[in-house]
């Protein structure tokens, strides 16, 4: 069965061909480094890297490509308020949104450009749009593209240009048509700018992925992604720019939806967000993996800490399992390759909540065939659950999960000594001392543990 994926432009799901048999393009929209990110910010790159690990498990040599956007309007405005320098505050937070990524299991990109260290090509995007009257350069200094000039203008966010109305920033003075968008802003003073044939100025966010795109991907490639929140204006005025200039540019637009609070897109203009360096804190980074990974990607996601506790919940029975064959049984390896109905599920527009189904129907199976001392069973579905969660980054056996810094270094040394109180426990209620069982079992509780009693033993379990 082919991948097939859900294309923003046709609103359909098609199935992907690619440009190069073999082989996968993708170019998505990063990070704005005005600020530290929030998990929503964080979810776009693990929904794509979710995406890009389903490429390479069904045998396509992948180049990734996300860009940092590293100058433009919101950065200038950080760096008037706080008085730091506008490259100082990008490149801090373009640490941060790079420990976000790394915290929650992303795999690194091919290609990660940054906007300022291709202002070259942009200019020379810009003379081609010009030369063959795409594009204007004003009196001012600033350049436009002319969307009259591209018949195929909206064709991604389906609006009627007799309606359109163009976000406008400071100072883009000399339009022709108030519709028409900035490739290029006339320098302003106390602001960064590079020497252009028009006059020293900076690059417009649009024109920076067109550039940084054809720089790394070249003419065609196969898939643009980014939030949905980017269709307008952001994509469909690359899409504009980049085929004026005469490239194909992307054959599929994917676009994830938001992590909202209280029903509105988490932003930091709203004050609503969450920020990645004080969740990966109070929650395990796998957790976090595993809840904003695990719902569709074309599905919202509505922040609460009832959702994220659900989220650990079920991780941890999974986990729980997992830890249980190994054990009883010893090591368990993943298995070869993924059970069909997983496949099927992840090729259809990367179906992760049945893909997800799935993985825990071999859980409750291989729970039974532990209950059943069926050795052989409860290991094949180990090892089926491991492969499952491993092409989604999700395996808790994965090294990657228990180095250093994971916190789960330590959990060999905690379970020696959280069994040890058991065995006490256990002795206790043998000699039907309930009074001390029910003692030891409240301290372990107060220390963060979660005690489950069953049939082969008791259990242990952090517990937020």
């Amino acid at each position: 069965m082919s991948i097939r994926l859900h294309d923003t432009a046709s609103g359909q799901v098609l199935d992907f061909v690619p440009n190069t048999p073999g082989c996968v393009s993708i170019y998505l929209c990063g990070a704005t480094v005005q600020a530290a990110p929030h998990i929503g910010h964080i979810r776009s790159g693990l929904n794509f890297d979710i995406m890009r690990r389903w490429f390479a498990h069904r045998g396509y040599d992948v180049t990734f490509v996300r860009n940092v956007t590293d100058i433009d309007d919101k950065i200038i405005s950080k760096s008037r308020e706080s008085g730091l320098p506008w490259w100082q505050i990008g490149y801090a937070n373009e640490r941060a949104f790079n420990e976000g990524y790394d915290a929650l299991g992303c795999l690194p990109p091919t290609a990660e450009p940054r906007a300022t260290g291709h202002v070259t090509e942009m200019v020379e995007m810009m003379q081609a749009l010009i030369e063959r009257g795409h594009a204007y350069a004003t009196s001012e200094g600033n350049v436009y593209f002319s969307v009259t000039s591209f018949p195929e203008y909206l064709a991604l966010s389906h609006q009627e240009l007799e309606n359109l109305r163009q976000p406008e920033g400071e100072g883009e003075s000399g339009k022709r048509d108030p519709r028409d968008f900035a490739m290029w802003k006339a320098v302003k003073p106390g602001e960064p700018s590079w020497p252009t044939p028009w006059g020293p100025g900076r690059p417009g966010w649009h024109l920076e992925c067109s550039a940084m795109a054809h720089k790394y991907l070249g003419k065609a490639f196969d898939i643009h992604g980014g939030g949905r929140d980017l269709i307008f204006p952001h994509h469909e005025n690359e899409i504009a720019q980049s085929k004026a200039f005469g490239d194909d540019f992307a054959r599929y637009w994917l676009h994830n939806a938001w992590v909202t609070l209280s029903g509105e897109k988490m932003s930091k203009s709203l004050g609503n967000s969450v920020l990645v360096s004080e969740m990966v804190v109070k929650w395990r980074p796998v957790v976090l993996r595993y809840y904003l990974g695990t719902p569709h990607y074309r599905s919202t996601i509505e922040y609460s800490e009832e959702a994220l506790r659900e989220a650990e919940t079920g991780f941890n029975r999974i986990e729980s399992f997992l830890q249980r064959v190994v054990e009883l049984h010893g090591h368990v390896e993943p298995a070869a390759d993924v059970p069909p109905a997983f496949a099927e599920a992840m090729d259809e527009d990367f179906g992760v909540p049945g893909a997800m189904a799935i993985v825990h129907t071999a859980v409750r199976q291989g729970n039974a065939a532990l209950a059943a001392d069926d050795k052989e069973s409860a290991v094949a579905r180990a090892s089926e659950v491991r492969a499952m969660l491993g092409v989604l980054g999700m395996d808790p056996l994965d090294p990657f999960w228990a180095g250093p810094g994971s916190g789960e270094d330590l959990h060999g040394v905690v379970d020696s000594l959280v069994r040890l109180v058991l065995e006490q426990r256990q002795a206790a209620r043998e000699r039907k001392d309930w009074a001390t069982s029910d003692a030891i079992r409240d301290r372990l509780v107060q220390a963060g543990l979660n005690i489950e009693d069953r049939a082969d033993g008791s259990r242990w379990t952090l517990n937020k």
